[in-house]
């Protein structure tokens, strides 16, 4: 009998060994990985069982938070959802995050271990604090002149300022309002049907996500490229190049949409966009450093984020010489974002030294205790000379006020621009794209206050009615205005 029950003790013993490992691997080994097992609803319950942070723009809330009183207690709101939709994002209890919802979750859902005060008592390192807020950099006045300019067309709009990279303006058209996506249901599953399934995508974020042919705009890359080679040394002087001309190793011969280019000076050639020039220009300066001067704006850098990801703008690092002339005036296959050119602008603007762009300025928690503050920080190195950014603003400005891009002036400040009509297409059948890039500085201030950049692609319109000056030009007058106004008002 001994013997008997010191075998069911052994046994026993064994069973609460084989319990307590099986404890250990499903709270220690697994535990991870099982709180991330897609049929673990815990996570989202506990995710959403409590009010979501803000994101605040001029320092009011665009988003909130409303008690459905569900298992998923609150969904997200939007205040004027579409007009903020390319910064914030969704944020959706049946299809995940995007934008600022997405960057910044952490701080958004309180699950940030910097939201948390000190403690002492042991409090589970996973908890949940209150959601913080993030304040972005964008401003209202800006925002809502690039919305209106684009009156629901399709298109993008970015400002920036200069000298930190303080993104101003941020709109993609047409928008959508997020929070048809915060719940859950058939009504949320139906509007992401229709929001995926419409010609206009309205959820893509051209600003963004979406890179363009930028077309003539291109141009002051090349003009740069140029001048630091020191393939141009006086922007007045004849390029040499002549109207038509003939591309590298073909038969084609490149033309002019504007007079007077052949052998034309540098200056006269971006304040009247020949692209027979610019092109010429592209090839005496050669592939690398084209190609290096196009990376130092940006161009082919896949790891941007704002903190959303951008998707990378395109100048290609393998062409023969005839496509590097196609590439030299934004075509062939160079591609950019709308955040990309005003990166280009701002870069002039500047005096060539390119500020990260970014649309956070600082997180905080509910109370308002700072978490952490973007900081300014110049993209790469610098990106030309000083010398060289004055000659390209001279010329920008001349565009404005000799060229094509009159309709971007304002009266009581110096504005430079430079415009774009990108052919695109099979055989450039496809209606062509209208780009602005331009910079703007007040009569009283020391330097420029906005830049921006908006493209237009608008199906609807007669090709003829399509160019940057025309459609694209008064929508960045418009962005400019606001932008020197808050400036004025906050030196004022």
């Amino acid at each position: 009998m001994t013997r008997q029950i010191r075998h069911t003790a052994a046994f026993c013993l064994l069973l609460l060994v084989a319990l307590l490992a099986n404890a250990v691997r499903v709270q220690g080994v697994e535990a991870e990985s099982l709180d991330k097992h897609p049929g673990n609803p815990r996570p989202t319950v506990d995710r959403f069982g409590r009010p979501r942070g803000n994101i605040l723009v001029d320092g009011s809330p665009v988003t909130g938070s409303r008690d459905t009183h569900q298992r998923l207690r609150y969904e997200r709101t939007y205040t004027q959802g579409p007009l903020y939709a390319p910064v914030t994002g969704y944020v959706s209890q049946t299809y995940g995050s995007t934008g600022i919802e997405n960057a910044e979750d952490g701080i958004l859902g309180g699950s940030d271990p910097r939201l948390a005060p000190l403690s002492f008592s042991g409090d589970h390192p996973h908890a949940r604090s209150a959601g913080g807020q993030v304040v972005t950099t964008i401003e209202k006045p800006a925002q809502r002149a690039a919305y209106a300019g684009l009156k629901g067309r399709r298109g993008a709009v970015v400002a920036i300022e200069p000298a930190s990279g303080r993104i101003l303006a941020l709109v993609s058209s047409p928008s959508y309002d997020p929070g048809v996506l915060s719940g859950t249901g058939r009504r949320v599953t139906d509007a992401w049907s229709r929001l995926n399934h419409t010609d206009t995508q309205p959820m893509l974020n051209r600003a963004l996500r979406q890179s363009y042919p930028p077309g003539s705009a291109f141009k002051i890359v090349t003009a740069a490229a140029a001048l630091e080679s020191g393939v141009v040394k006086d922007v007045d002087a004849p390029t040499g190049i002549p109207a038509p001309y003939p591309l590298p190793g073909t038969d084609t011969s490149l033309p002019n949409e504007a007079d007077g280019c052949g052998n034309a000076s540098l200056k006269y050639a971006i304040t009247w966009s020949c692209n027979t020039v610019m092109a010429g220009l592209g090839v005496k300066v050669g592939l690398a450093k084209m190609v290096g001067t196009a990376e130092k704006f940006g161009f082919n850098d896949p790891s941007l984020r704002i903190p959303s990801p951008v998707a990378a703008s395109r100048f290609d690092q393998h062409m023969s010489p005839d496509q590097l002339a196609l590439s030299s005036i934004g075509q062939y296959d160079t591609t950019a974002t709308p955040l990309q050119m005003a990166m280009v602008s701002a870069a002039v603007a500047n005096g060539g030294v390119l500020r990260y762009p970014r649309l956070v300025d600082h997180t905080e928690t509910a109370s308002g205790r700072l978490v952490s503050r973007d900081p300014d920080r110049t993209y790469n190195k610098r990106v030309m000379s000083p010398a060289t950014a004055r000659k390209l603003r001279q010329m920008m400005v001349n565009v404005v006020r000799a060229g094509t891009g009159g309709k971007g002036a304002i009266k009581g400040a110096t504005v430079g621009g430079k415009t774009g009509t990108a052919q695109h297409g099979v055989h450039n059948a496809g209606l062509p794209y209208a780009w602005f890039i331009a910079w703007a500085q007040a009569k009283d201030a020391t330097s420029p206050a906005v830049a921006v950049a908006v493209v237009v692609e608008d199906a609807e319109a007669d090709r003829a009615d399509i160019s940057g000056g025309g459609v694209a030009a008064p929508i960045a007058k418009a962005v400019m205005k606001a932008a020197l106004a808050r400036d004025r008002a906050g030196r004022g």
